[in-house]
């Protein structure tokens, strides 16, 4: 009975009775661990995050804009021959700068030669029969007076005289039409300036009235723009435009809006603006691309620098700090425009709020920062 009872009592615990005791440690240490962990996390999210902020301050924003155009002439001519006729000689080629009166082309005058000379005839004639008249009726006159005509007589001769007078102012008439067409062969310049379009070769058969030329006048220039009609709404009345030559930025001259188009351009959507530049430089020629700048009517808002901008939602947002609890949260805000390196806020946002400048990417809502920098 004791040896059986001393083997017994020797005897180890059943093998079944382990892998249950490894389990127990091994949750136990894998809970240790866990607990471990989420103590280490919330005590990173405790912990501030360094940012930089800019207090909000309401100010006047005035935006720029700068379009791009091109000189042109105030004034365009288009110079036309008065007769019509084969053009015998072109004088002038386009580009080429003519003064007031030049000859730019003629057309061969041989008709208007022949109408001339036949007008001279008809005034001589005329003449020849108003001499006759009026001494025909010297004669009748005299014999009136003496008493060896009759008063029919003398009243035919007068009425001889007055009509052989009106052929002849007729004929005078038609003589200085025929030497006027003489002198409307040639063409010439009506006032100094560059001529800009030719559409007539020499040989060619034009009629009157038919365009020959274009001149662009001497003088004051315009740059002209086509402009958004968005920008002309937003834009103040007779703004001061900077024109500035795009290949050469140091010619500049300031000018006046003289023309604004009452009508949208179907093609592009845009309104023809003309900008008169007074004494315009020489330096800006005609066909010249320039740059045009002004600034638009001012509005109240807010300047942000661009990384201050986030989103919540889709939709445009910035971070802002409480500044009782350092706590932050997104305000959503809206955009008026993007400038260099700058945004422009509308609203969404009150004077004097603090507003994350720079570190918004490692925020979430409720985070509690650090403000470092400028604009503490």
């Amino acid at each position: 009975m004791s040896r059986n009872a001393t083997s017994s009592a020797l005897q180890p615990s059943p093998p079944s009775l382990l892998p249950f005791r490894n389990a127990s440690i091994l949750a136990w240490a894998m809970a240790s661990l866990l607990l471990a962990g989420c103590q280490k996390q919330e005590a990173e999210q405790r912990l501030p995050v360094m940012v930089r902020t800019e207090t909000v301050a309401i100010a006047d924003f005035s935006p720029r804009t700068s379009l791009t155009g091109v000189i042109a002439a105030r004034t365009l001519n288009n110079l036309s021959f008065r007769v019509g006729g084969r053009v015998a000689e072109r004088l002038v080629d386009v580009g080429q700068h003519v003064d007031q009166g030049a000859v730019l082309a003629r057309i061969d005058p041989q008709e208007q030669e022949s109408d001339l000379r036949s007008a001279q005839a008809d005034l001589d004639a005329a003449q020849a029969q108003l001499t006759q008249s009026a001494a025909a009726f010297e004669r009748q006159k005299t014999l009136l007076a003496q008493g060896f005509t009759t008063r029919r007589d003398y009243d035919a001769a007068d009425q001889a005289l007055k009509v052989a007078q009106g052929s002849v102012d007729a004929a005078q008439s038609a003589l200085t039409n025929a030497q006027q067409n003489l002198s409307f062969t040639e063409l010439k310049a009506g006032a100094a300036g560059v001529i800009t379009a030719r559409q007539v070769e020499t040989g060619q058969v034009v009629q009157a009235a038919q365009t020959v030329f274009t001149v662009a006048e001497d003088g004051d220039r315009d740059a002209v723009f086509n402009v958004q009609e968005t920008l002309v709404a937003k834009t103040a009345p007779s703004p001061a435009v900077t024109i500035t030559l795009l290949s050469d930025p140091q010619v500049k001259a300031v000018g006046k809006v003289r023309e604004v188009s009452p009508a949208v351009d179907p093609a592009s959507g845009s309104i023809r603006v003309k900008v008169a530049i007074p004494d315009t430089p020489a330096g800006m020629p005609l066909g010249a691309a320039v740059i045009g700048s002004v600034s638009a009517r001012p509005a109240k808002a807010i300047l942000l620098p661009w990384q201050a901008l986030t989103s919540t939602a889709g939709k445009p947002a910035v971070w802002i700090v409480d500044p009782s609890t350092k706590a932050v949260a997104t305000a959503p805000v809206e955009v008026l425009a993007f400038e260099s390196g700058t945004v422009v806020i509308a609203s969404g946002l009150n004077e004097g709020q603090s507003v994350v400048t720079a570190g918004g990417q490692l925020l979430s809502p409720g985070q509690t920062v650090e403000i470092s920098g400028a604009g503490q």
